[in-house]
């Protein structure tokens, strides 16, 4: 028999995977860019989210690890894709220090 708790996880775990096929559909569609962009780092969030639902379903914390990493990996790549969109390139070449 499931708990009350373990009810509303699951809950929770049915609302984000339909708010990420809104989520998709802007990545997809997207008018712009930015909204791209945008819609990938929401992605991010909802798969952090959803890993973090699950932890707490199965009681463990070994998935908090597995949350952190993907945290960094999503800010890096939002911030890698939004200075893309501003300068074009991602790394900086500038030859004039030499």
């Amino acid at each position: 028999m499931m708990t009350f708790m373990q009810i509303i996880i699951i809950i929770c775990i049915v609302a984000i995977g339909l708010a990420m096929l809104g989520i998709v559909y802007r990545l997809i569609k997207g008018p712009t860019a930015p909204d791209r962009v945008i819609a990938l780092d929401a992605v991010g969030v909802a798969i952090i989210a959803l890993v973090g639902l699950f932890s707490i379903f199965v009681g463990t914390s070994f998935y908090i690890e597995i949350i952190l990493l993907l945290a960094i990996l999503s800010f890096i790549g939002t911030i890698a894709f939004a200075k893309f969109l501003e300068k074009g390139e991602i790394i900086d070449r500038d030859n004039s220090n030499q």
